[in-house]
């Protein structure tokens, strides 16, 4: 109640509500960081079913976290259908992109060859090609999918490799750059063996 001759005073959004003890500014910050989150836990103990149509495709992006395994499985399920896609034993795909006429190097054969590495999602993570400098190594001082790969493939060969978790940086993962059991993809063409 207002006595006679005072201002009647709007409060401001920084005071203090009364009733809530909080800054209204506040109590809208705090309504609008729980209202997702409350959302989402009801969806989580309500089921599937019970997800509002509208709701399900923001819902679907959140709750459903697929682990780099899971992705790089589904990929590669996907990439054997494709026709010229050959899957070895050991899990290794690959697809060749041209077909040299060259010799074909052994374990301990130093080569040269331009490559391009990516994840599935085709980001690149690194690239001869790029840096217009061929890489050189020798055949078994890399990930154990490349030296499968380059053991069958002659000079002038370019391939498209899909390389599993278990045949790459495994659970390791490398450099900050590529996180645990990713499933890799390269382009390699083996230029010379040395």
């Amino acid at each position: 109640m207002r006595r006679s001759g005072q201002s009647h005073h709007e409060p401001d959004e920084e005071e203090f509500d009364t009733m809530r003890f909080l800054p209204r500014r506040a109590l809208w910050r705090l309504c609008a960081c729980i209202t997702p989150l409350l959302a989402l836990t009801a969806a989580a103990f309500a089921g599937p079913a019970a997800l509002a149509q509208d709701n399900a495709p923001q819902l679907e992006e959140t709750s459903i976290v697929k682990t780099p395994e899971q992705r790089g499985r589904e990929y590669m399920a996907k990439n054997a259908e494709r026709e010229g896609v050959v899957t070895t034993e050991s899990g290794l795909q690959y697809e060749v992109l041209k077909s040299g006429d060259g010799e074909t190097p052994g374990r301990r054969d130093q080569v040269s060859v331009h490559y391009r590495g990516t994840f599935i999602d085709g980001r690149v993570f690194d690239s001869s090609i790029e840096r217009r400098q061929p890489a050189q190594f020798r055949v078994n001082g890399v990930i154990p999918g490349w030296t499968e790969a380059l053991l069958q493939m002659r000079v002038g060969d370019r391939w498209r490799l899909v390389i599993p978790p278990q045949l790459a940086y495994g659970e390791a993962g490398a450099a900050d750059i590529i996180g645990p059991n990713e499933t890799l993809v390269f382009e390699v063409e083996l230029l010379a063996i040395l």
